[in-house]
């Protein structure tokens, strides 16, 4: 490299040419040296059974790649842990955005833990964003006691598009979780109002986290959310906002009333208590633990059980249709025609549809047509 400043018109100054760059990679580094053994399905699952975190990660890592591969390894995991599973308490815990879900969890956890011992899985559910498709998955940090636990394990998941507040493997991970002997599954919703029935379809006790003072309280009466809460905590009371809680718990209560009586024959209850502080915890577990166990006696728990799984079968059939849809080799080569037609107002959106729809269904008679013949050994005419 040419310096000027070592010609005659700068005299005095000099410039060393200084020492040329080197690469910051060990050139003698072997790439591939150090790469992860690929364990097999029995091997995963043995060490989902011992308890192993490492290797219980990485099957819920696997359940939730979209790779076919990964999809097909993952589904023979589940099913060898499902005797192992069914044998926890699940409590799904949704609410408001800045409800303070997290910082609860933490406190939640904690006395859980230390009152009833036992093992705790908190299954974190972050928004994935719209244009770039990524999520933070930043809830763990705010669990800085529970996070320190030995006895508890926190899996942050992105919801990846899917509708309802979880993710679309979230129930897969929880027969994971169990199987590998946590008894107690909390399932955290990414808050985004009245979509939360899917988190509902797949837990035990679903508690609904309010605030005071947003106007919350006004809608009330409205149906969604609220009215598939088994119970109510409103946060936050402390300092200058008890009297204010208070108040959002009285009319919180008066809402339910327009509501008819759940099937479990439970009436929803209204507390208050401090996420931050750790004040009226108590009283929220109790109120869990009187839930379970008012439908432990009366059968209502093992048919929401059994109804949750019917619900899961009809949702991985809608999943599986959808996938087998969009993976066709005839769909992807014409709906992008189909687009076009539709954005030049060719076509309505509901005919595009339809023409790609009749377009799937003839190909999958003509698969169909393909197999039997082969099965039955006829392939037409062979005189000619």
């Amino acid at each position: 490299m040419e310096h000027p400043e070592n010609s005659e018109e700068y005299k005095g100054l000099t410039v060393n040419s200084g020492v040329t760059g080197t690469t910051i990679i060990n050139p003698y580094l072997q790439r591939g040296r150090f790469k992860r053994r690929e364990l097999s399905v029995d091997e995963m699952v043995e060490g989902i059974i011992k308890g192993d975190v490492t290797i219980l990660s990485q099957a819920v890592t696997l359940v939730e790649s979209i790779l076919p591969e990964h999809q097909a390894k993952a589904q023979e995991v589940i099913e060898k842990c499902l005797p192992y599973s069914g044998n926890s308490v699940r409590i799904g815990i949704s609410g408001v955005p800045g409800a303070g879900k997290s910082t609860s969890i933490d406190e939640f956890g904690i006395h859980v833990l230390d009152r009833f011992q036992g093992k705790l899985a908190v299954l974190a559910i972050d928004p994935s964003s719209e244009r770039s498709k990524g999520s933070i998955l930043g809830d763990k940090t705010r669990m800085e006691k529970l996070s320190q636990r030995k006895d508890a394990f926190i899996r942050p998941s992105p919801t990846a598009g899917s509708l309802g507040g979880v993710a679309r493997k979230t129930r897969e991970t929880i027969i994971l979780c169990e199987a590998a002997g946590y008894d107690k599954i909390f399932v955290e919703t990414v808050g985004v109002g009245q979509s939360e029935t899917a988190c509902h379809s797949m837990v035990d006790f679903f508690l609904l986290i309010q605030l005071a003072g947003t106007g919350d309280e006004l809608q009330g009466i409205k149906r969604g959310i609220m009215e598939i809460a088994d119970g109510i905590a409103i946060n936050k009371c402390d300092g200058n906002n008890v009297d204010k809680c208070q108040m959002a718990a009285t009319n919180f209560r008066n809402a339910l009333h327009f509501f008819p009586m759940p099937d479990s024959g439970w009436a929803p209850k209204v507390l208050c208590y401090s996420g931050f502080y750790g004040t009226g915890v108590k009283e929220i577990w109790d109120m869990i633990y009187q839930y379970l166990e008012f439908v432990k006696k009366n059968g209502y728990f093992e048919f929401r059980r059994n109804e949750q799984s019917k619900y899961w079968m009809y949702e991985s059939i809608n999943e599986h249709l959808r996938n087998s849809f969009y993976h066709n080799r005839h769909i992807q080569e014409h709906i992008g025609e189909a687009e076009q037609t539709v954005l030049a107002g060719q076509k309505t959106s509901f005919a595009a549809a339809n023409d790609l729809l009749k377009m799937y269904f003839s190909e999958l008679r003509r698969q169909e047509s393909g197999v039997r013949r082969q099965q039955t050994g006829y392939y037409g005419d062979r005189n000619h």
